[in-house]
């Protein structure tokens, strides 16, 4: 049975920092491409970054280049989500994926920016 365990969200302001972390199990963690989406209030989920099994290769939804980093620890079957000089618009619930739709993700942990 998958489980994807999100945590580490909470409240920060503009332009600070915040680590997600993702517990996974149930799966072969080290073989799969995993994936962070977010859904704001009153919007569809959206794509925000992905990497690859060995953790060289990641790839990132445009508004966060080179603010976010995500990254994978396989013996430890995390992932992880550095987001710094973060934005308002940043504000949604965040959820660890196996897959770019979201349709297999967590319970997800939510993320505000305000001042």
């Amino acid at each position: 049975q998958v489980q994807l365990v999100e945590s580490g969200g909470g409240l920060v302001q503009p332009g600070g920092s915040l680590r997600l972390s993702c517990q996974a199990s149930g799966f072969s963690f080290s073989s799969s491409w995993m994936y962070w989406v977010r859904q704001a209030a009153g919007k569809g989920l959206e794509f925000v970054a992905a990497i690859y099994r060995d953790g060289m290769v990641q790839t990132y939804e445009d508004s966060v280049k080179g603010r976010f980093t995500i990254s994978r620890d396989n013996v430890k079957s995390a992932l992880y989500l550095q987001m710094d000089e973060m934005k308002v618009e940043d504000t949604a619930v965040y959820y660890c994926a196996k897959d770019r739709q979201g349709r297999t993700r967590g319970q997800g942990t939510q993320v505000t920016v305000s001042s």
